[in-house]
This record gives structure tokens, sequence and C-alpha cells, in this order.
């Protein structure tokens, strides 16, 4: 039996749906039902239904973005860093295996090549970034699971979501047997507040960058198969192979559901942050090698997005006022 924590979570959703899809025997946890941020009422469910594997898809994100975790310090770090390691330590103890929702927003912009070799760039809309993108973008180099985050506290600017993000990975890295998945804005063919294609038809006007991204289900799938291939523990970019600009997603957005209005886009980083963004935002490439070469299989960027316009489901008219 697998026990799931956050089940009623966007992402937590699509671990539910697929766990069904593959009658996979599971208990999504409640934690209206069981206060599973302590320890000490974790451990003893724990030890009572022994799970053959746990998933973490909790956590705190701040509606309607990561702006709201900087005026909740508190509460982002009860659920991304002080909930993990409770979990964490629950899982070690009573001997049980699992798997945590993280994500790569502990790294900004991508890594290109120099004279002195692979250098990262924060910014690819830099200009050393942009050249590389407009003359040779296959030479674009995503962060490994091996390169340490570089929008993080002890690597700033950052937002403070991802600040206690990275801080969650290195309390749990090695403790246990657990893995951490690293998601990427996510996004379906559901039309959703938390969905990256519903964000940009909704914005006020496009922030423009390039990042790698994951489709919800995919994302949900290359997880649960690494547990039942029984892949190493450890952690795991996973994100569609390939990346994205706004630009080319909004290009095929307005080509595939035809909008009826244009999308504009911020004339720049100064007028974005002073207009629209609280705190810094990271945009970057991660490189999935790892999670490939363990057999699991993950559709390129660019034939999700697609089948996810081709599939899109219109959901009632709602605004975002902010990105």
């Amino acid at each position: 039996m697998i026990l799931l924590l956050g089940g009623t979570g966007y992402v937590g959703q699509a671990f539910v749906s697929e766990l069904r899809q593959r009658q996979w025997e599971f208990r999504a946890l409640s934690r209206h039902e069981l206060d599973y941020t302590r320890f000490d009422v974790l451990l003893p469910l724990l030890r009572s239904v022994m799970p053959q594997f746990v998933i973490n898809a909790a956590g705190y994100t701040g509606k309607p973005n990561v702006d709201a975790c900087e005026q909740d310090k508190g509460g982002t770090i009860a659920g991304n860093l002080l909930l993990p390691q409770t979990i964490a330590q629950a899982c070690s103890v009573a001997g049980v295996p699992w798997g945590h929702v993280s994500s790569g927003c502990c790294y900004a912009g991508a890594k290109i090549p120099t004279a002195e070799g692979w250098q990262a760039v924060k910014d690819l809309m830099s200009p050393a970034g942009r050249a590389v993108l407009a003359t040779a973008p296959e030479n674009i180099q995503g962060y490994a699971e091996t390169d340490l985050p570089n929008f993080c506290f002890q690597d700033p600017p950052c937002s403070f979501y991802s600040g206690t993000k990275a801080l969650a990975e290195a309390a749990i890295s090695g403790l246990g047997s657990s893995y951490i998945w690293r998601m990427r804005i996510p996004f379906d063919e559901v039309d959703s507040p938390r969905n990256y294609l519903s964000k940009i038809q909704n914005y006020p006007r496009v922030y423009e960058n390039v990042n790698s991204i994951s489709h919800r289900r995919d994302f949900v799938r290359a997880c649960l198969d690494l547990w039942e291939r029984r892949a190493p523990f450890g952690t795991y970019n996973v994100t569609n192979p390939g990346f994205v600009s706004t630009h080319q997603v909004a290009d095929l957005i307005q080509a595939r559901l035809k909008l009826t209005r244009p999308l504009e886009y911020w004339s720049s980083d100064e007028e974005f942050y002073r207009l629209a963004a609280k705190t810094p935002r990271s945009n970057c490439v991660l490189d999935v090698s790892k999670l490939l070469a363990t057999g699991v299989k993950l559709r390129p960027v660019m034939e999700a997005l697609e089948d996810s316009l081709q599939h899109w489901q219109p959901a009632q008219p709602w605004n975002l006022t902010e990105p």
C-alpha cells in the first residue's frame, strides 16, 4: 500500500488519478483526518500500517503565486522545510522508503560554453544568454542534480519560496531511502489557475524567459516509474526533455486556441519587477539525463505542449492580476 500526503493539491490530485489508473492500492491521507505534520503522530501511523512507500505531495506554494510566501514566511517554512524533515525522520525511523515532490526553482539560468569551459549564466535573457539562444540553442546545457543550487539563500538573490525548497533538499538528502523529485512549472490540458498554459492566457502581460517545464501527468508517471523500477534513491530532475521560451509557448497557444486578444509582454525586467512581481523569479533549464538513464520515458517538451493544447479543456472564466 502507498501512503499519499497532500493528495488534494494540484500535484497530489494527479498522483491520485495515476494511482487509480494503475490500480495500485493507496491511501490519500488528509490533515483533517490526521495531522501528519507532527512526528509523534506520523511515526505511529507508519509503524501501524507499514506502507510500502510514502509520497509527499504537500507543500506551501503561495496563492496566487510565490509572492504570497514573502508575506507568510512562517507558513512557507512549516510547509516546505519543517514538513519534509518530519516525514524524512519518521520514514527513516520506520524503515519506509518515500518520495518528496520538490522543485527545480532553486536554480537560475543554465550553462553555456565558453573558452574556459561550461559557465553558469543566471539570466538567459542577458546578452551572453541571448547570443547562444539565437545562434546555437543546442549548446544550452541544463543544471544536473550534482550542480549546487544557485537561486537559494546561500546564493542570492532568490525568492523565500525557492530558499526554503533548497534548504529542505539539503536537510533530507541522504536521510533514509528517499527520492527527491524536482518539478518545474506544471502544465497540462486542464484549465486551472495553477496551469502554466492558463496563466499565460490570463496574465495582463507576459514575462519573457526560458525554462524547463513539467507536464503534470508525465511528472507523476515518471515519479511512480522510478519507484516501480526500484531505481536508485536520490534526487531527480523531472521535466519534459528540452526547454521553451515564453514566446514559443505563447505562439503555440495563439495558434492552437485562437485567442481573441493578443498576448502582450512586459517591456523589461525592470518594468516587470516594478509593477508586477514582488520577489525574484526562478527561470532555469534542467538536465534530465539522470532520469532518462534509468529507462523512465518522458515526452519531449514541445510534444507535451502540443498534446495539451490539442486536448485543451477550458474552465469557467477566471482572472490573474499578477504573474
